[in-house]
C-alpha cells in the first residue's frame, strides 16, 4: 500500500471509528489503453507469444503479474503520483466497484492498426480496447445509477494512451510479415496510423473521456532488439526508425492541438517519450544508469535477439539498466518516464501542460 496520509484529529461529535483517513485521489479514476509498455496481465489468458507471465518478469514486483518489467511500468507510477492506494487492475480482472478507480485495456503486441503484432498471435487492438471501455462504461452507468451521473463522474478521470510502438517495430518495419513498408513512405504510414487513432479517440469523447494523455513513442531504433539486429557497433541507434518515429510524434503533437481546438469540453496533453529517452541516453549518470544499450536480461547480441526466457537469470544491478529485455524498460527507467510526465523537468516534457496539472483541471 502506498503512503497513508496522517492521522485525521476528530473533532467532538465526528464519528468515533475512524483512526485514519487516506488522501484521496486526485482524480477519481485512471483508464489506460496501450501495448506491452503498460500491459498488466490483459494478455495472460491469450494464446500469444506477447505473454510475460512467468519469472523473472516481476522479479521486483513480489512475482509476475503481466507486467513486461522487473517491476513496475510508467502507469504504475503514474497511478501512485496521482493518489492511487491500489495499481489500476487489467480488464480481465476488474470486477464491480473496482471499475470505478479505472482499468487497464492495454495488450501487448497491440497496435493502432488491426493486423499489427499478428504474427505473435492474440492481442486486443486499440479499436478492440475502446470497445472493452464501451463495455465498461455501460457497467459505470449500472453502478452509479443513470448516464448523467456517468458522465459527469468519467468526464474528471484521466485516460493514458500509447500506441504505435508496435505498429513500427511489429508491423512497417518487419517486411517478411507485412506490406505497410513497401506501400507507405513514412509520411503516408504516420498519417495512415494518426487517421485511425483520432477515430478511436473520438469514440472514447463520445463515451465520456475529457481529460487525455498521448504518450509519444519512444525511441525504437535504439532498443537493445534493433541494436542487435541492424547497429553496425551495437551502440549507434537506427536512425531511419527513429526518424519514422519523430515524424509519427510530430503528427500525434499537432493532434492534441486540434483536439484541444475542436472539442473545447475537454483537455488533451502530448508526453514526449522520445525526448525523455533522448535525456537518458545522451546523460545516463545523470539518471543513475551505466548500461544503456544492452537488456538486463535476454539472449544474444545486446541481449535483443528475444525477450527473456523463462527462469533466467537477469542481471544484479537492474537499476543501472535502462532497459530489462530487448524491447522494455525496467523499472527505473519508466519510473523517470512516469514522474517526467506527470511533473515535466523541461518545458518539451509534456505539451501544453502535464499530468499533475491536467488532474487539477
Amino acid at each position: 500500500m502506498w503512503a497513508v496520509c496522517g492521522l485525521v484529529v476528530l473533532a467532538l461529535g465526528l464519528w468515533s471509528g475512524i483512526a485514519g483517513v487516506r488522501a484521496a485521489p486526485q482524480v477519481p479514476c485512471y483508464f489506460i489503453f496501450g501495448d506491452s509498455l503498460v500491459d498488466n496481465g490483459n494478455n495472460n489468458q491469450l494464446q500469444s507469444l506477447a505473454r510475460a507471465d512467468y519469472l523473472p518478469y516481476g522479479i521486483d514486483f513480489g512475482g509476475p503479474t503481466g507486467r513486461f518489467s522487473n517491476g513496475k511500468t510508467t502507469v504504475d507510477v503514474i497511478a501512485q503520483l496521482l493518489g492511487f492506494d491500489n495499481y489500476i487492475p487489467p480488464y480481465v480482472n476488474a470486477r464491480g466497484q473496482d471499475i470505478l478507480k479505472g482499468v487497464n485495456y492495454a495488450s501487448a503486441a497491440a497496435g493502432i492498426r488491426e493486423e499489427t503484432g499478428r504474427q505473435l498471435g492474440g492481442r486486443i487492438s486499440f479499436s478492440g480496447q475502446v470497445r472493452n471501455y464501451q463495455t465498461t462504461v455501460s457497467q459505470v452507468v449500472n453502478l452509479l445509477g443513470d448516464e448523467n451521473t456517468a458522465a459527469n463522474y468519467l468526464g474528471k478521470c484521466i485516460y493514458s494512451i500509447g500506441l504505435g510502438s508496435n505498429d513500427y517495430l511489429n508491423n512497417y518495419f518487419m517486411p517478411a510479415f507485412y506490406s505497410t513498408g513497401n506501400q507507405f513512405t513514412p509520411d503516408q504510414y504516420a498519417d495512415d496510423l494518426i487517421q485511425r487513432y483520432t477515430q478511436q479517440l473520438s469514440i472514447l469523447h463520445d463515451y465520456g473521456a475529457r481529460k487525455f494523455v498521448l504518450f509519444g513513442v519512444g525511441q525504437i531504433g535504439c532498443s537493445p532488439s534493433e541494436l542487435a539486429q541492424n547497429s553496425p557497433d551495437g551502440r549507434t541507434c537506427v536512425e531511419r526508425i527513429n526518424s519514422a518515429n519523430r515524424i509519427f510524434n510530430s503528427r500525434l503533437k499537432s493532434l492534441v492541438d486540434q483536439f484541444n481546438s475542436n472539442t473545447p469540453d475537454s483537455k488533451f496533453i502530448y508526453i514526449d517519450s522520445y525526448g525523455i529517452f533522448q535525456d537518458i541516453i545522451n546523460s545516463p549518470a545523470t539518471f543513475g544508469f551505466r548500461v544503456t544499450n544492452t537488456g538486463c536480461c535476454g539472449v544474444g547480441r545486446n541481449n535483443g535477439q528475444i525477450t527473456c526466457l523463462p527462469l533466467q537469470t537477469p542481471c544484479q544491478n537492474r537499476d543501472e539498466y535502462l532497459f530489462w529485455d530487448a524491447f522494455h524498460p525496467t523499472e527505473a527507467g519508466n519510473t523517470v518516464v512516469g514522474r517526467r510526465a506527470y511533473s515535466a523537468q523541461r518545458p518539451s516534457d509534456a505539451y501544453p501542460i502535464d499530468i499533475r496539472r491536467l488532474a487539477q483541471l
